[in-house]
């Protein structure tokens, strides 16, 4: 009798370590997004992210995009890093000081196509970035650029770098805010969230994002006027993390998938939905009847020499940091330059 307990128990105890087993390997995870559902972020970029998270695990681990975010798009970071959620994304450059190197893919005149520069930064990152650990204390999965930005206001075809003057633009942050106030532009730092509210009040007399976020924040009749920067007046840098003790609750082999599916693919399948998004908000811009016009040479002469020691000043700070920075960016252009 005394056995057959023993063996009994032994047995419960097995099945017991089993299921604890596999409620360890199975990981249920949230995230925070504080993008309208229909935005190309979570609509095309994130959710078919989580759609390959699933697939390529198995099962195993499952992420859920909580209907409403749990805070201020700055905060994102550090919802993931403090476990408030377990994945997230916003810009680097909503908390201005904190992350130096992802400037590096924000600069003027990077490129056309979100694609390119999205995939030329995390190869610029893993190269030349990463060891200055700016994302410490969470599991870096991502990051992007989105498509070139643009300018768009309420007043007047822009010709002319005088024309900026005594004129308010809602920006986001970054080097978009150096770029600005090298222009003559009044700079106003707000999340793209607040475009409609700004623009609607007159509190911004116009605003500077991607050809698709015209239509997206529904501001495409408070903004008739759009001058197209070759190669961008600025980009913007994103982040997609997730909380570092859930990453390590995940099996080696399910996190070696997920990475699979993250970091340069993220990037690609990213930018690619972007530079979509893009050509439909310019579509939809011209259907509008907006002015959607090409800037010109002299306005191209003029942006570069007002903006080019931006990125001089960077490159320096980089340098400092053990990085190098003109290295950097001559592979980022020359990585832009050569995608296929």
């Amino acid at each position: 009798m005394k056995k057959f307990v023993t063996v009994v128990t032994g047995a419960a105890i097995g099945v017991a370590m089993m299921a604890g087993s596999a409620a360890a390997a199975d990981m249920k995870l949230t995230m925070s997004s504080w993008l309208p559902a229909k935005h190309v972020i979570p609509a095309k970029m994130m959710q078919p992210w989580i759609d390959k998270v699933a697939e390529a695990t198995e099962g195993r681990v499952k992420i859920r995009m909580l209907k409403k975010g749990l805070g201020h798009p700055k905060v994102h970071f550090d919802i993931a890093k403090d476990g408030l959620a377990d994945v997230t994304y916003s810009v680097h450059g909503y908390t201005p000081g904190r992350f130096s190197m992802t400037k590096a893919a924000e600069f003027p005149f990077l490129g056309d196509s979100a694609e390119a520069t999205s995939v030329a930064y995390w190869r610029v990152y893993k190269k030349h970035l990463e060891k200055v650990n700016e994302h410490k204390g969470v599991k870096l999965l991502g990051l992007m650029t989105h498509g070139p930005g643009q300018i768009h206001n309420s007043k007047k075809d822009i010709n002319d770098v005088a024309d900026f003057k005594g004129m308010k633009f809602r920006i986001g942050g970054g080097v978009v805010a150096e770029v600005t106030k090298s222009l003559g532009m009044t700079p106003l730092l707000a999340s793209a969230t607040k475009n409609y509210e700004y623009l609607s009040n007159g509190v911004a007399d116009g605003t500077l994002l991607p050809k698709d976020s015209i239509p997206a924040f529904k501001i495409t009749k408070l903004v008739p006027h759009t001058t197209i920067i070759p190669g961008g007046l600025y980009n913007t840098s994103f982040f997609l993390v997730m909380n570092q003790a859930k990453w390590d609750k995940i099996s080696p082999a399910d996190q070696k998938a997920i990475e699979a599916v993250s970091g340069e693919a993220f990037a690609k399948a990213s930018g690619a939905a972007w530079d979509a998004a893009d050509a439909s908000g310019l579509a939809e811009m011209k259907a509008n009847g907006n002015s959607v016009k090409p800037a010109g040479d002299n306005l191209m002469k003029q942006i570069a020499g007002a903006t080019n020691h931006i990125e001089a000043a960077w490159v320096k700070a980089a340098t400092e940091k053990g990085v190098d920075g003109a290295g950097a960016m001559m592979m980022f252009r020359s990585e832009v330059k050569n995608y296929k």
